[in-house]
């Protein structure tokens, strides 16, 4: 006898009190440690991490190992406590490797750590803020993995992110995957000039490194497509949280900027545009909440609500972020003020695994509909 269909899940898009304790202690230590003037002053110097920064978030407050099994020295948590991470983080800008290494990084690890020892101790130390660990291949590499061809170990791949601050190299070759200590012999690093300062971009290059190798080559692509997959998901959350600050920070500044003897944000032409982008972030919540639901229960359209989500939240973000440049004025296109750090984050992050025109090609795909 057939058993009956049983209909998908209806995903949870509402916050638990937990992930809102969550939120508090993070928010609580962003604004200690990465309020604007530190995070403009960071962009400034040489090295834009904080190490101080990243020991209190990802051992302090345990944001690393939220991923991780208890098993494994991690929480034991999920894509959505890790999401609401990511959105304080876009929430600041903060330059910290947290979508990278406990994310993307530590994601890649978990599909291997019950056949790699290796891949089990490497996910202890991430999980403990001991080391970080980035995927060697291109910011703007899909979750397909389509572009993750180009790393080897004995060639160059450009544009990785946080590469210059990894202590692991998690290498994908064409015979599988491999951990590379970042400063050992036959690795160079080269930092890039990045348009967004608070996520700095390296060119790696490969002459005859060490390697330590984690699986073959289907383990390895499958381990490398699942990391990308989760890292597209939660990017959508942090740019959810860059879209909420601008939206709130531009509505603060024209209720208090005055001109005829009124507030600017009293003016229709101002209270409409605002409110259009109200919507639209209300409208991105729902699609980052649905692709971290859909992560955390391991949910079958987990790709299809990754791709929804990026195809909707990368524009959100930016048109937030040029909304707050434009609506303060003179101001908003000055160094000082904060406005340009989201601007740049946000059009850094819409190409960032994947374009939003790649994404919408995954959703036509998906739904067997033809792309636009």
């Amino acid at each position: 006898m057939t058993a009956p269909h049983q209909p998908p899940a209806t995903p949870d898009l509402l916050y638990s009190a937990e992930e809102e304790d969550l939120r508090s202690a993070v928010r609580a230590l962003l604004a200690d440690r990465a309020d604007a003037p530190a995070v403009i002053a960071a962009t400034e110097s040489a090295t834009p991490y904080d190490p101080r920064l990243w020991e209190a978030l990802a051992a302090g407050i345990g944001a690393a190992g939220l991923l991780v099994p208890e098993r494994l020295g991690g929480q034991g948590a999920s894509h959505r406590e890790a999401a609401v991470v990511l959105e304080e983080l876009g929430r600041s800008v903060a330059p910290a490797p947290y979508l990278t290494s406990s994310v993307v990084a530590t994601e890649t690890l978990l599909a291997l750590s019950g056949e790699s020892r290796h891949a089990a101790d490497l996910l202890r130390e991430l999980a403990a803020g001991r080391r970080t660990a980035v995927l060697a291949v291109p910011f703007g590499t899909p979750p397909s993995g389509a572009d993750a061809a180009t790393a080897s170990l004995d060639g160059t791949v450009r544009g990785v992110a946080d590469a210059a601050v990894a202590d692991v190299l998690l290498v994908p070759a064409a015979d599988g995957l491999y951990a590379v200590v970042a400063d050992a012999p036959g690795v160079t690093v080269e930092p890039l000039v990045p348009l967004d300062l608070t996520r700095p971009l390296a060119t790696l290059t490969f002459a005859g490194a060490v390697a330590t190798p984690l699986a073959g080559p289907d383990a390895g692509a499958a381990a490398v497509r699942r990391g990308l997959l989760a890292g597209a998901g939660l990017l959508a959350s942090e740019q959810l949280g860059l879209a909420e600050w601008c939206l709130a920070e531009t509505v603060r500044h024209t209720r208090e900027r005055r001109q005829f003897n009124r507030p600017v944000g009293s003016f229709q032409a101002l209270k409409h545009r605002m409110a259009h982008l109200w919507l639209e972030v209300v409208s991105a919540r729902a699609a980052a909440r649905n692709a971290a639901d859909a992560l955390a229960t391991g949910s079958p359209d987990a790709p299809l609500a990754v791709a929804v989500a990026q195809a909707y939240c990368a524009g959100v973000a930016v048109h937030a972020a040029e909304e707050c440049v434009q609506l303060h004025g003179g101001i908003g296109m000055t160094w000082e003020h904060p406005a340009h750090l989201y601007l740049k984050r946000a059009k850094a992050d819409s190409i960032a695994y994947g374009s939003a025109g790649r994404h919408r090609d995954t959703v036509a795909g998906l739904v067997e509909l033809p792309a636009p």
